[in-house]
């Protein structure tokens, strides 16, 4: 049994049992993958696909359990790899995120300026995607951290550990007659069409269920995954804009009111997470620290409440993720 064998065999389950991807995506031939593949179950004695003719139709029931140990394996050997990557040079090498659009747009740029300072001969890769394609990503191994708010039980394989709470707010036209209001309620925004995210993405879960608690069924007359080209359409005169309030920008949003609503939804926690079994870098403690303490603490966009300032450094402690030795989870 050799690793490329595993590699191949992991790479037909990743392309849905297409080996002609499978092949694409690693950059070898499709009768090579066929080979080691027809080699591998020859040495194991079972089957581990099921076939109609030459195509693989579906995953045999003691395959699926080879896969998982074939899939746990390349993971070790990955942590092999980075493990003598760290031992040469720990402040050299690469951190991929997968998160979504406002987390991306508003919520990173401060950490990525400050990591970036501290590490500038470690590559960054940002991956924009929604909840069930963030997981996905970092379940594959494919990404090191992810980083989201909806969704979360999408996540149960991977370790989340939560970062902030934030907050929505209402943002309408200057002279909208909202903007004259005291205090909104949900039947007040209810009365207009919104303009927000699209289902799975931003909170926009808690957001159905604040209304459906008071059995208002709101006109979502347009939803988007992006909070700038919401904006462009709450400007256009669509609808009112429900945003998460790091989405507003004072210097930048000068033509739009933004309205208070955390009286009006649930807060939401962000949380970062990476898989179970990984070899976590120095300069990965560190982003993580870094993404704890920059947002609300002066120098992030705001919106937010660190759920670390009660605990400082003792509370990441507590938490598994401070230490001066980098280790494996």
């Amino acid at each position: 049994m050799k690793l490329q064998q595993l590699r191949y065999l992991i790479a037909i389950v990743r392309n849905n049992l297409n080996i002609s991807a499978a092949a694409e995506s690693l950059y070898t031939s499709q009768p090579g993958i066929s080979k080691q593949l027809r080699l591998l179950e020859e040495e194991l004695g079972v089957e581990l696909f099921s076939r109609n003719g030459k195509h693989l139709t579906e995953i045999t029931p003691i395959g699926r359990h080879i896969i998982a140990k074939a899939e746990s394996i390349l993971c070790e050997v990955n942590n092999i790899q980075i493990l003598s990557e760290e031992y040469r040079d720990d402040r050299r090498g690469s951190l991929s995120i997968a998160t979504t659009h406002t987390q991306a747009r508003y919520a990173l740029p401060p950490v990525i300026k400050i990591f970036r300072e501290r590490y500038p001969a470690v590559t960054l890769q940002i991956h924009q995607g929604s909840p069930g394609q963030i997981a996905e990503l970092v379940q594959l191994g494919e990404v090191d951290f992810a980083i989201a708010t909806e969704a979360l039980e999408l996540f149960e394989d991977l370790i989340m550990m939560p970062c902030y709470i934030w907050q929505r707010c209402v943002l309408v036209p200057h002279g909208h007659p909202l903007s004259e209001l005291p205090c909104l309620t949900l039947y007040d925004v209810a009365r207009y069409p919104l303009v927000t995210y699209v289902f799975g993405f931003t909170g926009r879960s808690q957001l159905d269920e604040a209304f459906r608690s008071v059995q208002i069924k709101p006109n979502v007359a347009f939803t988007a995954t992006d909070a700038d080209v919401i904006k462009t359409y709450v400007r256009l005169g669509m609808g009112v804009g429900i945003v998460a309030r790091m989405a507003y920008d004072p210097s930048q949003d000068q033509d739009l009111v933004q309205l208070d609503a955390g009286h009006l939804f649930a807060t939401n926690t962000t949380k970062i997470g990476f898989r179970r079994g990984t070899f976590l870098r120095s300069y990965m403690y560190d982003f993580i620290e870094i993404f704890f303490f920059t947002l609300n603490s002066g120098t992030g966009t705001g919106g937010g409440t660190n759920l670390l300032s009660r605990g400082s450094s003792y509370y990441l402690r507590f938490l598994g993720v401070a230490s001066s030795v980098n280790g494996f989870f």
